[in-house]
């Protein structure tokens, strides 16, 4: 059962605004995540266990050690997971 409202709708939309933004995939894949963490926490959307699955995948993509740069498969891993994260929001 997805979350519905408008809380949802805009929670969704932000995200893929986040997502899509003009930028570094890197960057935009954490802010999109920061906001998702909101609407977790605000109730506007339900974490599934698919999407906690994509957003540990997703972090492991994003990890780095001090100092190293984040190159073109970390970039691409991203945008690959958000846009599966995208997809499952209709079902949270």
């Amino acid at each position: 059962m997805s979350s519905t409202g408008p809380d949802a709708d805009a929670a969704r939309s932000a995200f893929r605004e986040r997502m899509d933004a003009k930028g570094h995939a890197v960057e935009n894949a954490r802010i999109a995540v920061a906001g998702l963490e909101e609407a977790f926490a605000a109730g506007s959307l339900v974490r599934t266990p698919t999407i906690e699955l994509m957003l540990g995948d997703l972090m492991r993509a994003l990890e780095q050690d001090d100092g190293q740069k984040l190159g073109g498969k970390s970039a691409e891993a991203a945008r690959f997971i958000l846009r599966a994260i995208s997809r499952e929001l209709d079902r949270a």
